[in-house]
């Protein structure tokens, strides 16, 4: 985008008629030869409570329409997911809690030690059964 802007502004010469031109100030703040229908934004203190109440619901529906970003809203989410997960694994999993007693070292243990079953030491443990234990079966 900003490339094709610089190289157009670098092409195109600035006409002499622009170049000592000023500005004329606008003779009032709505320059058409259509009038409008309605006055904007309404006096609110001319309607009634039921027009005021309308006007309010259309234009926050619009407002809230118009400032949606769901990309942005699910990334955000997404990264508050991602973190308060990580806290907690970390606190329970791996923190010193600098304290006599763990208090999650019961979880600590079951969940290593279901790990542990995966580990290269214990390779060897899983692919021999005991064969006196199935042979015993009735």
């Amino acid at each position: 985008m900003f490339p094709t802007l610089i190289r157009r502004m670098a092409a195109m010469p600035i006409a002499p008629k622009l170049r000592n031109a000023t500005m004329k100030p606008l003779t009032g703040v709505y320059n058409s030869r259509y009038k409008p229908k309605k006055v904007w934004p309404p006096d609110f203190s001319k309607l009634s409570e039921k027009e005021q109440f309308r006007f309010e619901r259309r234009y926050k529906r619009r407002v809230k329409l118009a400032t949606a970003r769901p990309r942005w809203d699910k990334f955000v989410r997404l990264a508050q997911l991602f973190s308060v997960t990580f806290v907690l694994v970390y606190s329970v999993l791996f923190m010193d809690w600098n304290t006599e007693k763990q208090p999650f070292q019961e979880v600590r243990d079951k969940f290593w030690g279901v790990l542990g079953a995966f580990s290269p030491e214990q390779r060897h443990a899983r692919r021999n059964p005991d064969i006196a234990a199935i042979t015993n079966q009735k």
